[in-house]
Formats: structure tokens, C-alpha cells, sequence
């Protein structure tokens, strides 16, 4: 019995990063053997084995036949006559194909560590096309690496081309669909993955109203972009540089779903698309088996996220703005939005100016607002539903006091802040 360290532990080590999981692969063995040894075991369709003290996962080397459609359609075969060898070359990217022995001796029979020095992300052999899982995976590992200058090997790309083309795509489950997607948005560049599966043809199988964007026109002297699946994509690189937090990475993915709704003849202006997108993006969570927390925020996103003229927007308007995105009770959705305002601001292909005042704006008008409670109010003499409408008349009030300061604050700095 011998055993490997395997698949991204080796790989991540090559790159100098640090590496969260250590996986390992037995050659040699059966699972009676290692049952025997105390480990436990878990899996059905092959087996992968749990450490009795590390609780590591340690599977048995096996090979794959396909057998039918999509990414379950597999007979494995987990003999102990298989080598280290015939499991990695069965392996998804050249990357991932390489183990390290006991003694730190690599076993690299597709040459991943060269594709490692020369950044190239390449599939490992003519398996790749039996499981269309792997053109979600491959793309997740783009967005990944893409700061390290990684690319897709032309070969690669032409085939996950071919393997969208071909439609068994579709036979991808909602539910792993949505765990490589998550994935992708934890990465530093998450839209290189939907970018990469838009390039394929892929896209369109698995989030079409993301795909659809690509054919909606954008207004040309705001966006010179072009359309809106580019913004979007720009959007979401700005939105990245902000936070880490996939909500609100995935918030500003959908955040344009509205102008999926825009009549062709009306474009390429897009009218009220705030107040069109939310019915989208609930289909989308429900189809893909989204969490909740990811569509609400989405929602709350998608419908308030406009900053043009903010400063002249009548006080009730922002109010309720506050309301929606439950700004009163969470203040920190109200810091959220300001991000999501500025990514939007500056998800363009073009030179934005330096500074872009909204997102301040709003954080303070909203600190007026907050200031209003309803103590005061209460002690005043208000009851029952009139406690909520003088909470708002008052908030209103000093919402346009902090509205007239702003406007006299930037043009003293020489900013116009209606200029955007």
C-alpha cells in the first residue's frame, strides 16, 4: 500500500500558496484494508476513506468509464491493480493531475508542474469532454488564478466549446451548478468566470438571464462598453476590489436584470429597470436552488441601486429607500449599497472621475435619518400607526436639511456632485 498526497494541496505547494484542504490517494489497497486500519468510510459510488485521527480524506486510486449522460453517468473501478499514474491522468486540469509521494518525490505524468510555471490551465485528457461539470470547474479555477497571469490552453477552450455546442450541459443539476458558481464568487476575480462561460456558449445553459444580457444594448455615450453583460461583468470586478462578501458580489450580478425587461424599441435607454428586475432574480434563485440570503439582498440591490442626482431626490423617496434595505434595523445595508452605487459608478469602460461622491452621500444622509427614533416620537403623543408617519415626516425633514449641506459642502470643494 502506498500513498499520495494529491490534486490541489500538490498543486497549490508549486505555487507558493497556502492551501486549505489535504487530500490523499491510496494505491494498493482495498477497502477492507483500510477498514482495517481503523479508517471510516463514506461515499457510495467509490470509496473515500476518513483518517481515524486527522480526519483527512483518503480515497482508493480508481479509474472512470463513461456510461451514460451528465457528470453521474461513470463506472468506477477501484482494484488494487490501478497506479497513481492511471487516477491522475482520469483527473479534470494537468494542474490537478500531480501527487507527491512519502518522500516529496512528484508523480507528474501530464506534465502539470510545467503547466504551472507557464500558467496554463489544460485538460487532462479526452475525459474532460465526459463530464460537463468540468467546464463550471475549469472556469471556477480561471477566476482563481487569473492574478496570477493563468490562462486557458486555446485547445482547452475549444473543446469546452464544443461540449456546450453539444447541449449535455443541460444535464448539469441546479444544485451543483450553484455550488461552482458560489465558489467563483469567493475567488479575487469572479467575473472571469461567468466571462469564460459567456465566451463558450456555456453561459446560456446554466444562468440564461445572465447570458441574455450579453444582447442588450447599452446607452453608448455612458456606456461605451456596450452591453449590458459587459457592465455587469466590469460592475462585478469593481465590486470585487470592495468586498470579499459573495452576496454582494452576486447582488451586483443580477443588479441589471431589470433591462432584461426593457421593449427592444426602446432601446438602448432602459426606463424604471430598477423597479423591473426583482420577479428575474427570484426565478433564478429558484431554479438554481440559490439561498435565500443571496436573492433577498439581490432584491433589495436591484431595486434601489439608482445614485443619479441623489442630492436631488425628493427626502421621501430616500426614506423609503432606507426602509427597503432595512437600513434602520441593519445599518450596515445602507454601507453595502454605497459600495454597490460606487462599483456601479465605476463599472465602465471608460475614464470615471476620481471622485465619486454619491456613495458619501448617502451614508450621510442616512446618518441624519437614523438620528430620527422612535422615542421622541412616542413621548410626543404619537400612537399606533401615526408613530411611523411622523418617524417619517421627521426622518424626510432632515434628510432635505442634510441635502442642502451637501450641496453647499461640494461646491465648495469645487465638486458638482450632480455632475455623475
Amino acid at each position: 500500500m502506498r500513498i499520495y498526497l494529491v490534486g490541489g494541496a500538490v498543486r497549490d505547494r508549486l505555487l507558493n500558496i497556502r492551501g486549505k484542504d489535504r487530500d490523499y490517494c491510496v494505491e494498493g489497497a482495498t477497502p477492507e484494508d483500510l477498514l482495517r486500519l481503523g479508517y471510516r468510510q463514506v461515499g457510495h459510488d467509490f470509496p473515500v476513506f476518513i483518517h481515524p485521527k486527522t480526519g483527512e480524506e483518503y480515497a482508493l486510486c480508481r479509474t472512470e468509464r463513461k456510461n451514460g449522460h451528465g457528470y453521474n453517468g461513470f463506472v468506477c473501478d477501484f482494484s488494487p491493480a490501478i497506479s497513481i499514474t492511471e487516477d491522475l491522468k482520469r483527473r479534470d486540469l494537468t494542474i490537478n493531475a500531480i501527487a507527491e509521494d512519502e518522500n516529496g518525490n512528484l508523480v507528474d505524468p501530464l506534465n502539470g508542474a510545467g503547466d504551472i510555471a507557464d500558467r496554463i490551465l489544460r485538460h487532462a485528457g479526452s475525459a474532460f469532454a465526459e463530464d460537463p461539470l468540468r467546464v463550471l470547474r475549469l472556469a471556477r479555477f480561471y477566476a482563481r488564478f487569473f492574478r496570477m497571469g493563468f490562462r486557458v490552453a486555446p485547445e482547452t477552450e475549444r473543446l469546452c466549446t464544443e461540449m456546450a455546442a453539444s447541449g449535455e450541459l443541460k444535464s448539469l443539476t441546479p444544485e451543483r451548478i450553484w455550488l461552482e458558481t458560489e465558489k467563483a464568487l469567493n475567488t479575487d476575480n469572479p467575473e472571469q468566470y461567468f466571462i469564460f462561460l459567456e465566451k463558450t456558449g456555456a453561459l446560456k445553459w446554466v444562468m440564461p438571464d445572465v447570458a441574455a444580457l450579453a444582447n442588450i444594448p447599452e446607452p453608448p455615450d455612458f456606456h461605451p462598453e456596450g452591453t449590458v453583460f459587459s457592465h455587469t461583468m466590469l460592475t462585478l470586478r469593481e465590486i470585487s476590489r470592495i468586498t470579499g462578501n459573495p452576496v454582494t458580489r452576486f447582488a451586483m450580478l443580477t443588479h441589471d436584470f431589470g433591462k432584461l425587461e426593457t421593449p427592444p424599441e426602446n432601446y438602448p435607454r432602459h426606463e424604471k429597470h430598477t423597479e423591473k428586475g426583482a420577479p428575474r432574480i427570484r426565478a433564478m434563485a429558484q431554479a438554481l436552488r440559490i439561498p435565500s440570503v443571496y436573492r433577498d439582498f439581490a432584491v433589495k440591490i436591484s431595486e434601489n441601486h439608482s445614485y443619479n442626482h441623489l442630492n436631488s431626490k425628493n427626502p421621501a423617496l430616500l426614506d423609503r429607500v432606507f426602509l427597503r434595505m432595512g437600513g434602520y434595523k441593519q445599518p450596515e445595508n445602507i454601507f453595502i449599497l454605497a459600495e454597490c452605487l460606487a462599483a456601479d459608478f465605476r463599472g465602465r469602460d471608460k475614464r470615471t472621475p476620481q471622485h465619486f461622491t454619491q456613495s458619501y452621500n448617502l451614508v450621510y444622509l442616512f446618518t441624519q435619518a437614523k438620528k430620527i427614533t422612535p422615542g421622541p416620537v412616542i413621548r410626543d403623543g404619537f400612537q399606533g400607526a401615526e408613530i411611523q408617519a411622523e418617524l417619517s415626516r421627521r426622518r424626510q425633514k432632515v434628510i432635505a436639511a442634510g441635502q442642502e449641506w451637501l450641496k453647499k459642502f461640494w461646491k465648495e470643494q469645487g465638486i458638482s456632485e450632480d455632475l455623475f
